[in-house]
């Protein structure tokens, strides 16, 4: 399925944002915009949802909040810049590119595209930039010392130093990493180092934690540090963590995929800094397990999405949000106060599985790049049973009688999958499969690098950032999604994830098709898309468990 959406407001339409379909966003002009959208799923024609706002703030802001009664809520907050910033309303930005020519970048033409695409960032550069470009293999070889401008002159030379760059070597990522932290000042400029590699290093330090603790110390505040893997053959877990610990995020590019394309998008992306520093004061709400942990700078046509939950005892209307943040040396502030965080909002019932997906991502990227923790794993399988997401831990999910996941582990020494779960807890109910999910064996991965490390740190990534529920994972026939719930088949009965017996709460036996069953419904219509999924149902619904029967049992 697939269509367009034409969008036009008397003001400039701001965060355009899709929960059930991938789309892609052109403006015309600041009030009018055209959405593209389609749809991978199997299930093609499910609805379209499609939220904006329209503003004439410098910063628009939409919220979405959901929340059963008695429960935690979920929001999610929106922000986008205008379109028509003065080019003096930009930050002008340090940016330091260090590109590894060890001898495999001559591989499969990888210098060649790095080549590319590192001409095309110096190229996006404006003139009130600075930057420079270091270039390691044994050892870092500086295009100069300290930044220069990126007018003619600076340009010209930068293009001139990346042309004449040629792989041979080893790979030397410590001191690289080092030297380019050195080459900044102090100051109120957004700062960034991307940093291209395409191997292990192989050449002066090679333990990864003594190279973590080198950057540490040498780290200059402010700078944030991005960086491209190359092929398989990368330690994912240093080029994580570097990213991580330096207010950035690692990026990996497959062989299948084009690099100097990657790249040159995430410049595109960078080049127009509008607001750095970014941070959210949120008045008092009591919000918690906020994602992105950190928040990125805002640049030109980005947009900036944040999840997490509120707790807060009592209906906040209106809630006062303070966005802070600097443009140059000037701080900003953006204050919106007509917000509103309820006790109770059935709609955008999405926002649970959302939060959940981004919570799992940040979870399972911490035991792959710091070892499994039993408080870890057991709040993945938790949320992966409770929201349907597939994780080496919930391979009762996945749609293959024998499949756990497509990521292979090692238990025990041995390479296998988790054997024990998926024929055991077939028929079992939700509770019952966690908590033999919770007992099997600790899961290992098996290296920080190869096509499997890449793909898994990818995943993650893409979990962590993820804006809307449409979901790769195909589930097995006895796990069904619903309403924003997952069901499990359970004998003949389809059991809400939610439901566990040992809570007592109060219950409702209804019988199928009955006359209470359809008042109920004209009652609680949300309990359609529950009830829809077959005659004999277990439901956990507002502190209540609806239990429905099939005529005559």
């Amino acid at each position: 399925m697939s269509g367009k959406i034409h969008i036009e407001g008397q003001q400039p339409v701001r965060n355009i944002y899709s929960p059930s379909h991938a789309i892609e966003t052109k403006r015309e002009g600041e009030n009018r915009a055209l959405v593209t959208f389609g749809s991978k799923d199997d299930g093609a024609s499910k609805d379209v949802q499609l939220f904006y706002t329209l503003s004439r703030e410098d910063f628009g802001m939409s919220l979405l909040t959901h929340r059963e009664p008695g429960k935690d809520g979920y929001f999610l907050l929106t922000i986008s810049p205008k379109d028509d910033f003065d080019e003096r309303e930009y930050s002008a930005k340090d940016i330091v590119f260090v590109v590894d020519t060890s001898g495999s970048m001559a591989d499969e033409g990888k210098m060649d595209k790095a080549r590319a695409a590192l001409l095309f960032g110096v190229r996006t550069l404006r003139s009130e930039d600075r930057f420079n470009v270091i270039s390691f293999a044994g050892e870092d070889h500086l295009m100069t010392r300290g930044l220069i401008s990126a007018d003619d002159a600076g340009r010209a030379r930068g293009e001139a130093f990346i042309k004449q760059l040629r792989p041979s070597g080893g790979t030397n990522i410590n001191e690289a990493a080092v030297a380019a932290e050195r080459q900044f000042e102090r100051g109120e400029r957004p700062r960034m180092i991307v940093f291209i590699t395409d191997g292990l290093p192989t050449v002066g330090e090679t333990n990864t934690d003594r190279i973590l603790d080198s950057v540490r110390k040498s780290k200059m505040p402010g700078v944030r540090l991005f960086s491209f893997g190359v092929g398989y053959d990368v330690n994912t877990s240093l080029l994580d963590k570097l990213s991580n610990e330096n207010g950035g995020i690692a990026q990996y590019v497959e062989p299948k995929e084009d690099l100097e394309q990657k790249v040159s998008a995430f410049f595109e992306k960078v080049s127009f800094p509008v607001l750095t520093d970014v941070k959210l004061e949120m008045g008092g709400l009591d919000s918690d397990l906020v994602y992105p942990r950190d928040l990125q700078d805002i640049f030109k046509g980005s947009q900036l999405t944040i999840i997490g939950r509120y707790r807060n005892p009592v209906d906040l209307d209106p809630v006062r949000i303070r966005l802070i943040g600097k443009s140059g040396a000037n701080e900003r502030s953006f204050v919106y106060d007509r917000l509103r965080f309820p006790l109770g909002e059935n709609d955008n019932d999405f926002l649970p599985k959302l939060w959940a997906n981004r919570r799992v991502g940040w979870l399972m990227e911490q035991i792959r790049t710091n070892g499994e923790q039993k408080e870890l794993r057991d709040e993945v399988v938790d949320l992966g049973t409770r929201y349907g997401i597939v994780t080496p831990y919930t391979s009762y999910l996945a749609v293959e009688p024998n499949m756990v996941t497509a990521q292979p582990m090692t238990i025990n020494g041995e390479r296998r999958n988790v054997d024990g779960l998926t024929s055991n807890t077939k028929a079992a109910a939700p509770a019952e499969r966690a908590a033999r999910a919770r007992k099997a064996p600790s899961v290992t991965f098996d290296s920080a690098s190869g096509a499997d490390a890449v793909q898994r740190s990818k995943k993650d990534r893409e979990r962590q950032e993820s804006i809307g529920v449409t979901e790769d994972d195909k589930l097995a026939s006895d796990v069904k999604r619903a309403g924003g719930k997952i069901f499990y088949l359970t004998g003949e009965v389809w059991v809400d994830s939610e439901y566990k017996a040992e809570t007592k709460l109060p219950e409702e036996i209804l019988t199928f098709a009955s006359d209470e069953y359809f008042k109920l419904l004209k009652q609680k219509p949300k309990l359609a898309e529950y009830f829809s999924l077959a005659e004999r149902v277990v439901v956990v619904f507002e502190g209540r468990v609806y239990r429905i029967n099939a005529a005559g049992k």
